[in-house]
This record gives C-alpha cells, sequence and structure tokens, in this order.
C-alpha cells in the first residue's frame, strides 16, 4: 500500500527589519561602586572582621613574643620542651641552642632573640600563602572587602610589581617549611623523653608532649596541603595516574587542601598556643603535669 504524501504549503512574509525596541536588554551601569557600597543583603562583614581580629591579634601576640628572648624553653621536672616560635635554635641561651649563645659578631645596639633568626621563614610562608592572600586581602585592604561590594580604589595593579610580586616565592617558602616541619617533629620526639634524678631519660608524656606533638600534627596538615605542594607533587606530570607514588600522594595533598583554610586557622591558633603554653610554665605561672 502507497503511503499518502502530505505536502505543506510555506507562504514567506518578506523580514522586517529589528529594532532596538524588539531586541531585549538589560539595564548594566558601569558607574563603579562606592566603598562598602552593595545590593548584598547578608552580614557580609563578619568573615572579614573576625579575619581582621584572628590575624590581628597573632600578629601582635607572635612579635611580642619573637622580642622577648625569654622563658621560651621548659627545663624543670625532667621535661625538655622547646617553642616553636624559636625552634631550631640556632643561638640562643637554652640547651637546645646549636651554635651556642649570642655570638660576639651581634651587634650591641641591635636587640637579640633568637626567634627573629628563623621566624621569618614559616611567617613568609603563611603571608604568601594563597588562601591568607585572599583574607587579608580583604580584612586589611579592603580589596575588596567582599564579593560585590565596593572597594576604596579604582584599579587592582596585580602581582606583578613590588612589592606584591614577592608573593611569587610562595613555592620557595614552602621547601623551607617542610624543613621546619621536621625540626618541629625532631622537638616533639625530645619532648618525650624524661630525665630523672639520676640524669638518665626515660620516655613519658607529658601535657606539654600532647601540645607540641599535636602542634606538628596541625601544622602538617596545612603544609601539606598547600597548593604548591600539590604542584610539587604531580603538576610536572602529565598523566599523574601512570605515576602510582606520585598519584597517592597527590590524592592525600588534595584531600587536605579541600581544608586548607580549617588547618590554616588551627594551625596558627594552636603554633601561638604552644609558646604560651611553654612560656607560662617556663615563667612558674603554668606547671606542666606529667601523664606518664
Amino acid at each position: 500500500m502507497v503511503q499518502p504524501r502530505l505536502y505543506v504549503k510555506l507562504q514567506l512574509y518578506p523580514m522586517r527589519k529589528q529594532t532596538a525596541a524588539d531586541m531585549p536588554y538589560a539595564n548594566v551601569s558601569s558607574k563603579q561602586r562606592l566603598f562598602g557600597e552593595t545590593m548584598r543583603r547578608d552580614a557580609w562583614w563578619v568573615q572579614p572582621l573576625f579575619v581582621f581580629l584572628g590575624l590581628s591579634c597573632f600578629l601582635v601576640y607572635s612579635t611580642w613574643a619573637a622580642f622577648q628572648g625569654t622563658h621560651y624553653w621548659l627545663d624543670q621536672n625532667g621535661a625538655d620542651y622547646l617553642s616553636p616560635f624559636y625552634s631550631p635554635e640556632l643561638f640562643g641561651r637554652s640547651p637546645h641552642a646549636i651554635f651556642g649563645p649570642k655570638p660576639g659578631w651581634w651587634p650591641s645596639w641591635l636587640l637579640f632573640s633568637p626567634a627573629l633568626l628563623v621566624l621569618w621563614a614559616p611567617a613568609g610562608f603563611r603571608l604568601t600563602c594563597y588562601y591568607y592572600r585572599g583574607a587579608y586581602y580583604k580584612a586589611f585592604w579592603a580589596d575588596p572587602p567582599a564579593c560585590a561590594v565596593g572597594e576604596p580604589r579604582k584599579g587592582y595593579p596585580g602581582e606583578n610589581s613590588f612589592p606584591l610580586i614577592v608573593q611569587n616565592i610562595h613555592r620557595y617558602f614552602l621547601y623551607l617549611a617542610l624543613l621546619f616541619i621536621l625540626v618541629l617533629a625532631h622537638d616533639a620526639w625530645k619532648a618525650m623523653w624524661f630525665s630523672d634524678a639520676s640524669g638518665s631519660k626515660h620516655f613519658g608524656v607529658g601535657v606539654g608532649t600532647i601540645v607540641l606533638t599535636l602542634n606538628v600534627v596541625l601544622l602538617g596538615g596545612y603544609t601539606f596541603g598547600c597548593h604548591s605542594m600539590r604542584h610539587l607533587i604531580g603538576g610536572f606530570l602529565d598523566e599523574i595516574s601512570k605515576v602510582p607514588v606520585c598519584a597517592k600522594g597527590y590524592s592525600c595533598a588534595s584531600c587536605l587542601n579541600r581544608r586548607h583554610m580549617l588547618w590554616a586557622w588551627m594551625s596558627l591558633f594552636w603554633v601561638g598556643f604552644s609558646d604560651l603554653y611553654v612560656r607560662l610554665c617556663s615563667m612558674g605561672i603554668w606547671h606542666d603535669w606529667k601523664i606518664f
């Protein structure tokens, strides 16, 4: 049976020229927002405020602690604790000093503190960290204060000129930070050995041992989850799955990186608390409790 054919008659109309009134449009203004101006209705200022307060408190305390040069180690009741702000102690007055007391070539008019010789490296690592950049750019420079909020400047010069070009050496600060993790891990190991009356060492755990060990764990989670760490492990490979060791390391670093902000704040708070704990115990205000 032959199927009937269907014919459709098309009637063509001349195309009318489209005018501006026929075209959909959005009323977009090119006027730059004033400082703090926004259409957001949420409390967008809360997070930058807390970041400002948190970082300010840490900067004030760490600067004060670094310039003290005293009460940064504990050698009481057999304990052997060293503040992470002063580790590794290159020159100093504690038994941990690698090269002995303050060198003779140090200018007499210049304040000396063992922390000033080493603290610049972990400070540089955090200062150039990708997360911290976004945090303190907003909180301290209002660049911008938050997403879709007006900022106090007309443009962004970028990180291709001084001083922000220094941010590009973050990967080199990472190499130093990895060495500091090893040094602090060694300090935590030494904090697990206590001296008795005869001077012999025996294994033990005190509150300070837990504090210094947890400090290494938190700093390790922050450091090994760094964006540059992920690039160091697998960034040079086209197909990382073909190198199982690198693939596993990349997966672990990526897992830590998903909570990079949390690791950053927890490690920042705990490294400050670790110095405070050793300091107060050394001053006799707190007393380290030996668990066993």
